[in-house]
């Protein structure tokens, strides 16, 4: 167990999962909270993260940093989603290892999984079949952290932990135009043509994937509680075990946002990966389980996307 008085280091705290993480250890009384802005300290620069954690040794890592973005943003930069990534863990994770933390948390992603994984995905589906091609390049890096903690782990005996996160949404999310995830991008769409009073919005795909979705402070505990309460090699799945389409969720996002239009399909653009729901019986057999239901947190979320006119420019 952590103790209130721990020093913890937050990697990535100005974003939606690292903010949430903040606010969630504050909220539990922790206050030897360390971050740093990209400005003040560049995770890619591998001399600048050991001589940070040289200087400050934090006890406790949250690894939250990422370079991320939609379906556009991964096909459009692929060296770059996996250049970065893999760059920025590997610093953090092995400063942190030759530094003596105690114990890291590596957050990664769903869509580490295979394409075709069995539904919903266990954590020991990972490397079973082949990747998703449109987010191809981060799910390498992904994958790239979470084994490189596992190996640490198992060569060195460290406590370095990894939990992979479905589709997540809420405060500090990022609304850009293109390079933002699925809800993010609804809400500013259909937000956009309340205001432009548009006839008619153009989805991409079909709408027929199904996805999962967890509020990003509902994430942020289950984090707290497993760096408190878990301690394995295999990675740990964040999610409901709740599932819906594209188009049931587009249908929600316009009803919250107001939008009354017809919501059209692009069929000629990608769908993405078919199915993806995580298999939640590990953190729900440790008693954990989450707290926001999806309209509920769609309704915070735009809530702060209104609150936060200038994260929409991003």
């Amino acid at each position: 167990m952590m103790e209130k008085s721990a020093k913890i280091y937050i990697a990535g705290h100005k974003g939606m999962v690292g903010s949430a993480i903040k606010r969630c250890l504050e909220r539990q009384g922790f206050y030897n909270i360390i971050t740093k802005t990209h400005k003040e300290l560049d995770l890619i620069n591998q001399q600048a993260v050991m001589d940070f954690f040289a200087e400050e040794r934090p006890e406790y890592v949250f690894l939250a940093a990422a370079k991320v973005g939609g379906i556009v943003a991964n096909q459009q930069a692929l060296a770059d989603f996996m250049y970065d990534n893999i760059m920025l863990e590997m610093n953090v994770i092995h400063a942190a290892w030759k530094n003596g933390c105690k114990k890291l948390e590596f957050l990664g992603s769903s869509c580490i999984y295979p394409r075709m994984a069995p539904q919903p995905m266990k954590e020991n589906c990972l490397l079973t079949s082949e990747l998703e091609k449109t987010n191809e390049a981060y799910a390498l890096a992904k994958i790239s952290g979470l084994k490189y903690c596992e190996f640490l782990n198992k060569q060195y005996g460290t406590d370095f932990i990894s939990v992979m996160p479905t589709n997540l949404y809420g405060p500090n999310d990022n609304y850009h135009p293109t390079h933002s995830h699925v809800l993010p991008a609804l809400i500013r769409r259909f937000h956009e043509a309340k205001e432009a009073e548009l006839s008619e919005v153009t989805c991409w795909g079909d709408g027929s994937p199904l996805r999962e979705f967890l509020y990003v402070d509902d994430l942020a505990d289950l984090c707290v509680f497993l760096m408190n309460n878990y301690s394995g090699n295999e990675t740990v799945n964040a999610g409901t075990g709740k599932e819906l389409s594209i188009k049931e969720l587009t249908k929600l996002v316009a009803k919250i946002v107001g939008f009354n239009g017809d919501i059209k399909w692009d069929t000629s653009k990608p769908n993405g990966t078919p199915r993806k729901l995580l298999d939640i019986s590990k953190i729900e057999e440790m008693g954990w389980h989450y707290q926001t239901e999806l309209e509920d947190g769609i309704r915070l979320a735009y809530e702060d996307f209104l609150k936060n006119p200038i994260r929409a420019e991003r």
